[in-house]
């Protein structure tokens, strides 16, 4: 393990979590009344049929500061196994894992303690974020192996933002083309899977968060417009009304893939366009399009959001160390025995709990 990432991670723990202080330039551009809030997240696994040896792996929060969010430390436990962090080269995301011998009951807690306070630009305003670091940037226009972005998805892009310049009101436009063409399915398993060549040459445009957030990445990328999938989790309810927008009970199940785009002057954008279908779909029994509930919802969610979520990971077709298999991303937890990678949503093989309350 790295120590220094040892420290610079679990400092804030020795120190009872202490919040860091506001006054850096990096959240110049946050205005308005909005508080950080500090969470304790708590992830617990088991794995139910070890064979031979089991190796596990967990995302921890965001492992540089963002103007929505703050790490306060990591603390993990693995009983008669080998445990250790890593952060990913490339995307910069945390991973706790841990590995078992056979004849050891593979468990691992995970306890991570963060800071977010809700975030929104506002373009009536001139921008004046810091520019961004160029080979970022570029990372974040590169297609992936589920995100493409020639063919049927430049197609898209290329009719969604003929005669529009700019890039915030073409980004604009690809969330409202989603709003408007997608649907939440609640038959997809989990957040979907995000493979949007699939997608929009079969015309199948149903699906969760990491399927139509993802579709909005993919379109922007096309377009030459830096953008990325935030993976996380809801960690509480939300203050604005929405059900659909919040945690239901503990967060077992709260996983929840968010966007973001960049543009000069405002730094990165959030955005939320399956959101927007979410509350259509469920909030209430279900709503029209042009409810005010719905419309205050499209509205919000390009620009800002609401954190009472947990931000993980930017990461895409993400290797995990110990594995000669990867993850397109790593929003639930993972883990493999001598038979193979596990099924994250198979709760008869692969057993976690993961809960949330506000410490502050």
């Amino acid at each position: 393990m790295d120590r220094r990432n040892f420290l610079r991670l679990t400092g804030a723990a020795s120190a009872g979590f202490a919040l860091p202080g506001l006054s850096s330039t990096a959240f110049a551009q946050e205005r308005g009344p909005d508080r950080w809030r500090m969470f304790e997240v708590t992830t617990q696994v088991e794995v139910i049929k070890p064979r031979g040896t089991t190796r596990v792996w967990l995302p921890t929060p965001l492992t540089q500061d963002a103007r929505y969010e703050k790490s306060l430390g990591n603390h993990w436990t693995a009983e008669g196994g080998k445990i250790g962090f890593m952060e990913d080269p490339r995307y910069k995301a945390g991973i706790v894992w841990a590995e078992f011998p056979e004849g050891v009951r593979p468990q691992l807690t995970l306890v991570s303690r963060f800071a977010t306070q809700n975030v929104a630009v506002d373009f009536s305003r001139r921008g004046d974020a810091p520019a961004e670091d160029a080979a970022t940037l570029r990372q974040y226009t590169q297609a992936t192996k589920l995100l493409p972005t020639d063919g049927v998805v430049k197609d898209t892009s290329s009719g969604i933002v003929r005669g529009i310049r700019g890039d915030v009101d073409k980004a604009h436009a690809i969330y409202e083309w989603i709003v408007d063409n997608t649907y939440r399915d609640p038959k997809t398993r989990g957040c979907g899977t995000g493979d949007i060549k699939f997608m929009l040459e079969n015309n199948a445009l149903g699906g969760k968060c990491a399927d139509l957030n993802a579709l909005f990445v993919a379109l922007a990328r096309a377009e030459g417009i830096p953008a990325r999938d935030v993976y996380g989790i809801r960690v509480a309810d939300s203050a604005l009304g929405y059900k659909s927008l919040g945690k239901s009970g503990d967060i077992t199940k709260a996983q929840h893939c968010r966007a973001e785009f960049y543009t000069a002057g405002y730094g990165w954008v959030p955005v939320d366009p399956a959101d927007v279908r979410k509350v259509i779909l469920e909030e209430g029994g279900g709503k029209k399009a042009d409810d005010p509930m719905v419309l205050a919802a499209r509205k919000r969610l390009f620009g800002s959001w609401e954190m009472n979520w947990l931000a993980y990971n930017y990461a895409q077709d993400l290797e995990l160390p110990g594995s000669s298999r990867g993850v397109h991303f790593l929003m639930y937890p993972q883990s493999e025995t001598a038979e193979g990678r596990l099924d994250e949503l198979d709760p008869e093989n692969f057993k976690y709990t993961i809960s949330s309350k506000e410490i502050a």
